[in-house]
């Protein structure tokens, strides 16, 4: 990483009646990568998105964008940025073709070029055989598709998606992934916020995960799952009363207690050890109704730094109200 980096932050500082939402976030993306920003809600993601587009002011630090201060130069930030928020920002009362027309005509796009540049859209986002309906008409994964379309109509080198699909079901999802992909491999780069790791691990080149306006872990995906440590045995128990003798039995291998039949153990993935503790278990005449082998996941990451789940989006600011 450089200061040539597209996407700095240092230092930066948010509050919001009173409560401090970013607390000296640091922040670098190289160019053409996709960095993801993990996070229980409430821990500064959006804020951060929304410092980095100009569209808040920073109480503290500095952030650059495409080398230009978030602050003292936002004209020059908005162009250089496409932006994708929670929710869809299409005018459900115009078409597809006229939304993506009248956003090329606010970038100061020729009539013709606009045109242009529609159609191209369309057909990219698979879109084009509903260009003439209303967006109201939409599906929420044609919205956005839409959505994403319209942050591209200029064709910006940085791109910011706060939770780009959320709500969407998963075939949506995956044509969002594919084209988010495509823009990577064309050289955008791109800062992700996403409420589902599993879209982290697949589209992140690296991630950042926050907790109350922090960094508190960074890195790829297979070096913050490493420092989850071992693999993990999950054991479903018969009844609650089998779940406390084996807690009993294996202490502190225990990791966590899912719910009131399971719980998870460490283990280091050998069959050495899996049996180790399934003979342990058989001694202590303890009954195991199945088990299962997992590898770390980044749920497991996001569940050990912060010591929440992944859950909906929610902004800092509904999140102190």
């Amino acid at each position: 990483m450089s200061d040539n980096d597209p996407i700095i932050a240092r230092g930066l500082k948010k509050s919001f009646k009173n409560v401090d939402v970013l607390d000296g976030i640091d922040l670098r993306v190289e160019r053409g990568t996709v960095l993801a920003l993990l996070g229980p809600n409430g821990a500064g993601k959006t804020t951060t998105i929304r410092i980095l587009s100009t569209l808040l002011p920073p109480d503290g630090g500095q952030a650059l964008v495409n080398g230009f201060d978030v602050v003292r130069e936002a004209k020059q930030v908005r162009r250089s940025i496409g932006l994708t928020g929670q929710y869809a920002a299409v005018d459900e009362y115009l078409t597809g073709r006229e939304n993506l027309e009248m956003m090329g005509k606010l970038y100061h796009l020729s009539s013709n070029d606009s045109k242009r540049r529609a159609i191209q859209l369309l057909e990219e986002f698979d879109l084009s055989e509903a260009a003439n309906r209303i967006a109201k008409t939409y599906s929420g994964g044609m919205r956005r598709r839409l959505d994403l379309a319209l942050s591209l109509v200029a064709t910006p080198p940085i791109l910011f998606l706060d939770e780009p699909t959320t709500g969407l079901d998963p075939r949506s999802r995956l044509a969002i992934w594919d084209r988010i992909e495509k823009l990577v491999y064309d050289g955008t780069t791109i800062l992700l916020t996403t409420q589902y790791l599993d879209e982290a691990d697949k589209l992140a080149d690296r991630i950042v995960v926050i907790d109350h306006g922090r960094v508190i872990a960074e890195g790829t995906s297979n070096e913050l799952k490493s420092n989850v440590g071992n693999e993990r045995l999950e054991l479903v128990l018969p009844t609650e009363e089998e779940v406390r003798k084996t807690i009993e039995a294996l202490r502190t291998e225990v990791l966590r207690q899912e719910d009131n039949r399971t719980i998870t153990v460490a283990v280091d993935g050998s069959i050495t050890h899996v049996k180790k503790i399934l003979d342990l278990l058989q001694n202590s005449a303890i009954e195991v109704e199945s088990f299962t082998l997992h590898k770390p996941t980044l749920d497991d990451v996001f569940l050990q730094l912060t010591g929440h789940e992944a859950t909906a989006a929610e902004t800092e600011e509904d999140k102190i109200k």
